[in-house]
C-alpha cells in the first residue's frame, strides 16, 4: 500500500436532538481519528431546521481539529422548497458538496470539485467518467456492490481521479420514498408526523409476520437491519483499489469504531480481536459483510467460506 487509507465519517441520517447532534460533532471533532466529516440533512428536509444554524459552527470546529468538511444534499429531492434549498446549498456553500440526488448536478458550477454519496447509482465505468468529467473527486459507491465490480470501479476512478470510498460501519441505506413509514406506524400522516422518527436514535426495527428481524426504517428511508462491517475485511478492500472507508454514525461510541478501524487500517490490530471490541460496543446488533461476498446481503462471510465475484 502507497497512501494511508481515508476515514470518512458519513452524516447522521437518523433524527437526534439537536443538542445530542452538536455534541456528537463536538466529540467527533475533539477526539475522533477521522479524516473527513460530511453534515446535513440527506433523509428528510423536514429535519433540517431543527439543527441547521448549527452546521456551521460544527464545521468550523471540525476543520479547526483538522478534518475536511463536507456538506450533504438531500436524497430525494421532490418539493419546490426542497429544490430551492438545495438551489441556495450549491450556490452559497463555500465547503465542497456531496451531491445525493442527481437534482444538485443543475445547481453546481461546472469543474467544481464534489463527492458522491452512496445512493446515487454509480454501476458502471462510464457513469464514473461522466461524474468525473462534471467534477467529481470522490465517489462513495453504492453498498450493495459485489467486490469484484468495486474492484472494476476503483481501477476506473483510479485513472480519471476519483478517490473510491465503500460503505464501511452502520445500517445500510436501501431505499428512500415519498412516503413516511414511521409516521404511518403512528397512525398520522407524514405531513403531521410529529417527528416520532425522532424516537428511534437508530431506526426503527421491522419484523417479518413470522417475527424474523428483516429491516429498519428511518422516517422516509428503508435500511438493512443489520449493521454492515468491513473491519475484517479492509485488506481485501484496499487490494481491490479502494481508498477510503465511510463510517455512518449511530446510536454509540463512535470515536471507539472510528478508533478500531483505524488501528486495523493502520496494521495495529488483528481482525478478530476488533471485531470482538465493535460486538461490546453494540451488544444488540448483528454485522454483515454479504454485499460484498455472498448472495444476500445480511449475510456475514467469513473469510475461508468467501466466494469473491
Amino acid at each position: 500500500m502507497t497512501a494511508r487509507a481515508s476515514l470518512t465519517l458519513g452524516p447522521v441520517l437518523f433524527n437526534w436532538p439537536a443538542d445530542s447532534w452538536s455534541d456528537f460533532y463536538a466529540r467527533i471533532a475533539d477526539e475522533a481519528e477521522v479524516d473527513r466529516v460530511f453534515l446535513g440533512e440527506v433523509v428528510c428536509s423536514k429535519r433540517s431546521p431543527f439543527y441547521e444554524d448549527r452546521i456551521l459552527e460544527a464545521a468550523e470546529r471540525l476543520q479547526k481539529a483538522g478534518k475536511e468538511v463536507y456538506l450533504s444534499s438531500l436524497v430525494l429531492v421532490t418539493l419546490p422548497r426542497e429544490r430551492k434549498a438545495m438551489k441556495e446549498l450549491a450556490e452559497g456553500a463555500e465547503l465542497p458538496l456531496e451531491v445525493n440526488d442527481l437534482t444538485m448536478m443543475r445547481y453546481l458550477e461546472a469543474g467544481k470539485a464534489f463527492a458522491v454519496g452512496p445512493l446515487v447509482n454509480v454501476y458502471n465505468e462510464g457513469t464514473l467518467a461522466w461524474l468525473a468529467g462534471r467534477g467529481a473527486r470522490l465517489v462513495c459507491l453504492p453498498p450493495e456492490l459485489p467486490i469484484g465490480s468495486v474492484a472494476s470501479l476503483a481501477a476506473a476512478g483510479g485513472k480519471a481521479g476519483i478517490d473510491t470510498e465503500v460503505w464501511a460501519f452502520g445500517r445500510v441505506p436501501l431505499a428512500i420514498s415519498g412516503r413516511c413509514y414511521h409516521a404511518r406506524i403512528h397512525g398520522l400522516s407524514k405531513d403531521s408526523c410529529q417527528f416520532v422518527c425522532g424516537e428511534d436514535a437508530d431506526g426503527l426495527k421491522v419484523e417479518t409476520m413470522d417475527g424474523e428481524d428483516f429491516l429498519a426504517v428511518n422516517g422516509v428511508q428503508t435500511m438493512s437491519f443489520t449493521h454492515a462491517s468491513v473491519l475484517g475485511d479492509l485488506e481485501a478492500l484496499e487490494a481491490a483499489g479502494v481508498t477510503s472507508f465511510r463510517l455512518s454514525p449511530h446510536d454509540c461510541d463512535m470515536v471507539e469504531v472510528a478508533r478500531l478501524f483505524r488501528a486495523r487500517l493502520d496494521g495495529r490490530l488483528e481482525a478478530g480481536a476488533a471485531m470482538e471490541r465493535l460486538g461490546a460496543l453494540l451488544p444488540e446488533a448483528r454485522f454483515s459483510n454479504g454485499f460484498l461476498f455472498a448472495d444476500y446481503g445480511a449475510e456475514m462471510v467469513e473469510k475461508a467460506e468467501r466466494q469473491v465475484a
